[in-house]
């Protein structure tokens, strides 16, 4: 419930702080005199997009505050998904500054538009004149259907399983389509796996290969070079090999008379069998490095291979070129395996759609048990608010096919006489009839959800007299529901039925004009509503009938 609300220079607002009530309240003023404005601040706390224009000329920025009881409505579940701090009073504010940057706040924590959009759903239905082309959104009729069938569970089971429908479809259809590419290509993708199976790739050999081919193409500068070093370690006369040893020698000859060589002569040995050990090795390679001309050209014409292959498929190497390879099989794989996949995809398909028509089936039985609820439901508010023959029909067609809120069409069929022609509502209802049909919609839904607030911008428009008098205790029972209803109205049959009244006026100072909004004392109600009824000059009789208004029960 909207307890207060606080507006700061906002269009012709100067400042406003004022609270409202449980039940049922009304507010009026004159043409311009700025109800929309306020209905526009309240549609800030909703989460509408804001205009820089609307600031107060000479503001750095508007201010727009609301509180809310809300301990009533198990909201909790919203602000633990947010991460919002929950309180049985909630605080709504949004702030729109002069450069264009606009804040939004929830119980003074930073939130975007979303949450903020999200929650005024949840607290505030404002319904204008222009909501009655709604009346011709099949969308809105099916949702008046949805809320009096109470089907939220098995609409959300539904709407699981239809998307569930829809990806097995996509994935189908993405298969088919990948089939008839891939077979396009499949003479295509076996020339080049063939290439890729003749050429026999190895993980590391071109690596090996451009080792050998440097060492078969340095072959002689090696082996030469090996055999100067094994002469120079091992020669007879002056090698390293055979100083070394007559060194070791004599080392062990001295160290019975002179005990500080044996260390030296140990680490001789050790170092005299590495050096025999590397020379022996030296020895082998260079009977092992022979030059090969045959090996060159061969080896020469692998790596030719490799590097073509590589040039061709645009990498640098041999596993880039695997990866290649690899994919060119998956594809082939896929071309082989596809008539079961598209088989398995497409029984799942079917599987999905037998399950979505199911609950399909589930949904339209308990929809059309509502739009019986519905017909008689309006016709009990419509007969009373002066459409004594009124016929009102909830169709309900099937679809071609299944879409995401089930396998039905609604069409709210209409008719003022007796025995007139069906037809859609929006097409052939009066201004004022629409206007009775909507409240009659909106009473319907109030019955069935549990919105704190419903506020409305002259519903009235069309209806006079009696049948405004009817719509007002229509609109009084609504509150009378722990609900408020807050009715800007320009009739005072409907002004006087209110619990409170409020009134919007202009004042006007040297500064310029502002707009102000106030509660009215029952003295002052009595005035504002003869003034409705008889215009600027009061007159007794008005005033003396506005007491008569204000007396009905």
């Amino acid at each position: 419930m909207l307890q207060s609300l606080f507006i700061q220079n906002y269009a012709l607002i100067d400042t406003l702080d004022i609270r409202f009530h449980s039940g049922f309240s009304v507010i009026t003023g004159e043409t311009g005199a700025g109800k929309s404005i306020i209905l526009g601040a309240i549609g800030l706390l909703l989460g509408q997009r804001a205009d820089t224009k609307a600031i107060k000329k000479g503001a750095s920025r508007c201010i727009i505050e609301a509180h809310f009881q809300i301990g009533n409505y198990n909201m909790e579940d919203f602000f633990e998904r947010n991460d919002l701090t929950y309180e049985p009073e909630c605080i709504l504010r949004r702030e729109i500054m002069a450069s264009g940057k606009s804040r939004a706040f929830i119980n003074d924590t930073p939130s975007s538009l979303s949450q903020m959009k999200e929650l005024g759903e949840m607290l505030i239905d404002i319904h204008s004149q222009h909501q009655n082309l709604l009346l011709n959104s099949e969308g809105f009729q099916l949702n008046v259907v949805d809320i009096i069938a109470q089907d939220t569970t098995l609409l959300s089971h539904y709407k699981q399983c239809f998307a569930k429908y829809k990806n097995s479809s996509k994935a189908l259809a993405e298969a088919i389509e990948t089939a008839k590419r891939n077979k396009a290509d499949e003479d295509y993708i076996r020339f080049q796996l063939e290439q890729f199976t003749e050429a026999g790739l190895k993980e590391g050999e071109q690596e090996e290969l451009e080792q050998e081919v440097e060492l078969l193409n340095h072959a002689e500068e090696i082996k030469s070079g090996l055999y100067q070093i094994d002469a120079i370690m091992a020669g007879d006369e002056g090698g390293i090999l055979s100083g070394l040893k007559e060194v070791q020698n004599r080392l062990h000859d001295l160290k019975s008379i002179y005990p500080s060589t044996e260390e030296l002569a140990e680490r001789l040995d050790s170092c005299y069998i590495e050096l025999k050990d590397i020379e022996h090795e030296i020895s082998n390679q260079s009977e092992e490095v022979e030059f090969n001309p045959q090996r060159l050209e061969y080896v020469n014409e692998r790596l030719n291979q490799l590097y073509s292959l590589q040039q061709k498929h645009h990498v640098n190497t041999v596993s880039e070129l695997m990866t290649i390879e690899q994919s060119y099989q998956d594809r082939l794989n896929a071309i082989t395996s596809s008539e079961d996949q598209i088989a398995e995809l497409t029984a799942q398909k079917d599987k999905d759609l037998e399950k979505v028509l199911e609950i399909a089936r589930e949904l339209t039985a308990v929809r059309t048990e509502a739009a019986r609820k519905i017909e008689q439901q309006m016709k009990s508010y419509l007969i009373p608010l002066g459409i004594p023959n009124v016929q009102f029909v909830v169709e309900l067609t099937p679809r071609k096919e299944p879409d995401n809120n089930g396998a039905d069409c609604v069409n709210f069929l209409f008719s003022a006489n007796k025995n007139g022609t069906l037809q859609n509502v929006a097409s052939v209802a009066s201004g004022g009839e629409i206007a009775r049909v909507m409240l009659s919609i909106k009473a319907l839904i109030a019955g069935a959800v549990k919105l704190p607030t419903i506020i409305f911008d002259e519903i009235d428009t069309g209806v006079s007299g009696q049948i405004a008098e009817r719509m007002a205790h229509i609109m009084q029972e609504m509150g009378n529901r722990k609900r408020q209803v807050i009715s800007i109205t320009h009739l005072p049959q409907i002004a006087a039925l209110g619990s409170y009244h409020y009134k919007v006026y202009k004042q006007d100072d040297e500064q310029g004009t502002t707009s102000h909004i106030r509660q009215l004392t029952p003295e002052e109600r009595v005035e504002e509503i003869a003034h409705m009824l008889s215009g600027a000059t009061l007159t007794d009789a008005a005033i003396n009938n506005a007491k008569a208004l204000l007396q009905h029960p």
